[in-house]
Parts: C-alpha cells; structure tokens; sequence
C-alpha cells in the first residue's frame, strides 16, 4: 500500500477537498495498526464532520473499515438470508420477535446486535435478562444454530471491522459522533463484513432517537442504503417514528416479557406493526414475499422458533423475568386523554433505574425499566396507575422520577387525538 502523510490527509479533508481511494485505504489502515495517531484521526473526524464527504468517498470509506477485519460467509446455508438494523430507541425491542418471525418465514436472520448506551436499549442486555442466555458465540457455532433453528442473535466477534472499534470510542469523546458519513460508514461496514444477503434499514426520529430531525434521518437513510447498494448487497430503509417510545414497556426484562407476548398473538400494536412491516421487507430483500408474516405471526411458528433460539443459547424460555427489589407507581394527576408521551423521557427514566449504562463497563439491572400504562390517545383517570419504575436500586427512583417530569400531557376529556403514523418514509 502506497504511503502519505496523515498531515496532508487531514489538511486535504480540512480545506473541503475530497480523499482520494489511495488515502483512505492508507488512513484506516494505519489508524487500525497503530500508525495514525489518536488526536490525528481526530482531526480528521472533525474535518469529516464539518466538511462532509461525498458518496465515492463514503463508500470506499466504508471498504476500507471492511477490510480491516474478516468478512462471514453465509453461501453455504439452505436459505437466504436477511438482517435488520435499527438506529436505536426507547422500547424497541422489535429485534426479539422479528428474527424468529422471518425465521419461521423460511429466511435465516444472522442478528449481530450490542448493548446499550445512554438512552437507547441494547438488544443483548435485554436477552441477558433470561437466566442462562449467552450472548458469545463462534463462527461455527453460529452457522450450525443458522442451520438448524434459522435465526441467532448474539454478539458481533472482534474480527469483525475492528477499524469501526477503535474510531467508534474516538468519535464518542471527540464530539463527531453526529457527523452522518461517520455514523453510515460505522453502521454498514459491520453489516456488510457480517455477509448477510440482504438488509433492512430501521432509521428512527424524534426525541428517543439519534436523529431528532426528519431531514437529517432521511439523508442517513438514504446514505446507508447507498452503501448497501455500492457493496451488493440490496438494501431498504424505513424511516420510522421515535417521538412516542414502542410498546408499553422500556427496559431488559420487561421488554423481553412484552416481546414473549407479540410471538403469543397478543402485544401491543405498535410492536405488532412494525414487526410485521419489517418483515415483509426482509423477506422481499430475500426473494420469499410469497409469504405473508402476519400469518405466520398469527400461527404461533414464530413462537417455536423463538424457544428454540432461546434454548440453543443457553437460555429457558420458561423462566419468570427477573422481580426487582423496589417498584414504584406514578399516578395521573388528572383525567383526560393522553395526549403525549415522551420517548427521551421514558429512555433517560430507564436508564436512571439501572436499565442502560453511562459507560461502555458499566453493568445493567436485568429487573430495572419502566413500563407505561396509557399510550397517546387512551383515556386516563386521576390516581390510577400511569408508569410503573422499577429497580434494584431504589437510591435511584428520585432520579428517574424527575426524568418523566413534563414527558407526557394529559388533555381535557373529549380531546381528539390524531396519531402519527408509525412507518414514515421507505427510502430504496
């Protein structure tokens, strides 16, 4: 590989230029070694952020972060296969039903998922919620369950764009996480070294979301699936609403119990629709739309499939979700009808109960969430229940108390109340 000069690299970004392919590949390629230093890369972060990159760039980008690392291989399986990404929110626990739901649609979903951050869920530490449930798994270990059950989710190994690591923890203490080529490049360079066939694009808005504005959620959409596209593998985004939080629960237990009751047939119909909506795009992007998922759903399959996932991780699927040492109850202060209800709230309040963590080390209460009682547009009671909090650490309830100050309304009684729909835009 040719040399530069890093120096060059980031004046070049700086001054509004474009990187060539050669300094790119030269750039992450010794940034992933060593050879580039930290606060190097951090210039060139902010001038990435400042000045943009156009999409030859992004996507030669986004290969060379590919070649960092290994790429899976999963020609070898008896089924397509299909993925889905979702750009992180409060309640979403969509991944839980969804992989064994196109599973049981006959394509094989290789879901390598995280942890939460902040606000957002992470879809392992909900699944750690159930006694014995691993989430490391080998190569091989997770071809054979691809195999033979259809659907894993488990931890992405550290083969995987190693590059993305390193500069993932640099852009979170740098001030670039917000910089689109950044977050699209980091996004799809994991999905694409995973080898799934096709992918399907969850990008949320609203205030529980990373992208508060629709505009900018439609660009990074738009740009992922332009990077999906660039690396042959087809690629749909929905752009999808995250002003209200999905469900009736945010937090690892709950939501692993609420998820347990979409696969039964029941659920609330948020998680219904969009689950099922996410579906019919997998199965599309993998050639089977003669299937319809709501069927399937409605069969009870998918709930085979789940307890088969489950059981082949280590984890019973009949164990009772974790109780937590101390819960409280948060009464309406008036009668009326709901009116809204708060997504960063609701996420900041779960968070605070031992739910996510602040710091990539820190550990989660599998007990801990919230679970809301009312979603906008049902009719409340003055002093019947609104929000459960629950916790381990009862020290904590004040604090997550003060986060759902002001994150609902309650209007008057009679009060219409006219919802917004949940899929957005489609971007292909």
């Amino acid at each position: 590989m040719e040399q530069h000069d890093v120096v060059d690299v980031i004046r070049t970004k700086r001054d509004g230029g474009r990187l060539d392919a050669g300094q790119i590949d030269w750039v992450i390629d010794a940034y992933t070694r060593g050879g580039v230093a930290d606060e190097q890369m951090a210039a060139l972060a902010m001038a990435i952020l400042l000045n943009g990159m156009d999409r030859a760039e992004i996507s030669r980008w986004t290969t060379a972060m590919i070649a960092s690392g290994e790429r899976m291989d999963f020609s070898a399986l008896s089924r397509p296969t299909a993925d889905k990404h979702s750009t992180g929110g409060v309640g979403d626990k969509i991944t839980l039903p969804l992989a064994p739901l196109v599973a049981a649609c006959g394509v094989a979903v290789p879901q390598l998922s995280g942890r939460g951050l902040g606000h957002t869920g992470g879809t392992l530490d909900k699944l750690e919620a159930i006694p014995g449930w691993r989430a490391a798994l080998s190569n091989d270990e997770m071809l054979r369950q691809l195999e033979e059950v259809g659907a894993v989710i488990c931890a992405a190994g550290d083969g995987l764009a190693p590059a993305d690591k390193k500069l993932y923890a640099l852009r979170d203490v740098t001030g670039t996480v917000e910089a689109i080529p950044l977050i699209a490049s980091s996004i799809m360079s994991k999905k694409i070294a995973e080898g799934t066939g096709s992918l399907v694009l969850d990008v949320k808005v609203g205030s529980g979301a990373f992208m508060k504005e629709l505009d900018d959620a439609r660009e990074l959409a738009a740009t992922m699936v332009a990077l999906g596209h660039d690396a042959g593998v087809p690629t749909v985004a929905l752009v999808t609403d995250m002003a209200t939080p999905l469900g009736l629960t945010a937090g690892n237990g709950v939501e692993v119990a609420e998820s347990v009751e979409v696969l039964a047939g029941g659920g609330p119909a948020d998680v219904v629709e969009l689950t099922v909506a996410l579906a019919r795009e997998m199965l599309a992007g993998a050639g089977r739309d003669d299937v319809d998922p709501a069927d399937v759903l409605a069969s009870g399959r998918a709930m085979d499939v789940w307890r088969q996932m489950i059981r082949a991780q280590g984890g019973d699927p009949d164990a009772a979700m974790p109780t937590p040492r101390e819960t409280q109850v948060v009464t309406a202060p008036s009668s009326g009808v709901l009116t809204e209800l708060d997504a960063l709230s609701v996420g900041v309040a779960a968070w605070r109960l031992g739910a996510g963590r602040a710091r990539k080390e820190d550990p989660v209460q599998a007990a801990a969430g919230v679970t809301w009682h009312a979603r906008p547009g049902d009719e409340v009671v003055a002093g019947a229940p609104l929000f459960t909090l629950q916790t381990d650490t009862p020290e904590r309830l004040p604090r997550a108390l003060e986060a759902l100050e002001g994150g609902y309304e309650i209007a008057p009684a009679g009060t219409t109340y006219q919802p917004s729909p949940l899929v957005i835009d489609r971007i292909s």
